[in-house]
């Protein structure tokens, strides 16, 4: 009889993992950056950007609903939403979803809010900050931020 043994240390370090979610634009690839410089630390994340389902062994792009039915799903699952109102995000619908609804269940939310917008006047934008948590104007120091989530005990990295 063959038993398959479960490493719990690594069972435990999944379950204290802090779940962030990745809410803003695609276009300049601000989440592959965050996930890059903070690949050392204890986070899982949440990346909208990469969501496909699978289909006969390819991934095939998810459809309107399920794209929105995965975002919130993922959304309940997470401990923080890192949400990023880029200047150059074209109007900033779906982060709003998602920070509202994220606010609205009590999540965590950091929202990172650049001035400057190319095609929504930052006055408007500003409304955003009232579903937030904390604001900040650069990413830089909004990703500095969420560190401070991160457990400085644990030494194990990100698996």
């Amino acid at each position: 009889m063959q038993y398959r043994w479960l490493n719990f240390c690594n069972l435990n370090f999944v379950l204290n993992m802090t779940r962030v979610y990745l809410a803003g634009g695609y276009k300049s690839g601000w989440q592959d950056k965050i996930k890059d410089a903070l690949k050392e630390y204890n986070f899982k994340w949440f990346d909208p950007k990469v969501k496909e389902r699978p289909k006969s062994g390819s991934a095939v792009p998810m459809s309107l609903e399920e794209y929105g039915t995965w975002d919130l799903h993922h959304i309940r699952q997470s401990d923080i939403v890192f949400a990023y109102a880029e200047r150059t995000n074209p109007s900033c619908i779906g982060l709003a979803v998602e920070i509202g609804y994220a606010y609205g269940i009590g999540k965590t939310v950091i929202l990172v809010l650049e001035s400057g917008h190319q095609t929504i006047e930052d006055r408007y934008l500003l409304f955003l900050s009232k579903a937030a948590s904390i604001t900040f104007s650069d990413f830089g120091t909004a990703m500095n931020y969420l560190l401070s989530y991160h457990d400085p005990t644990d030494k194990q990295g990100v698996l």
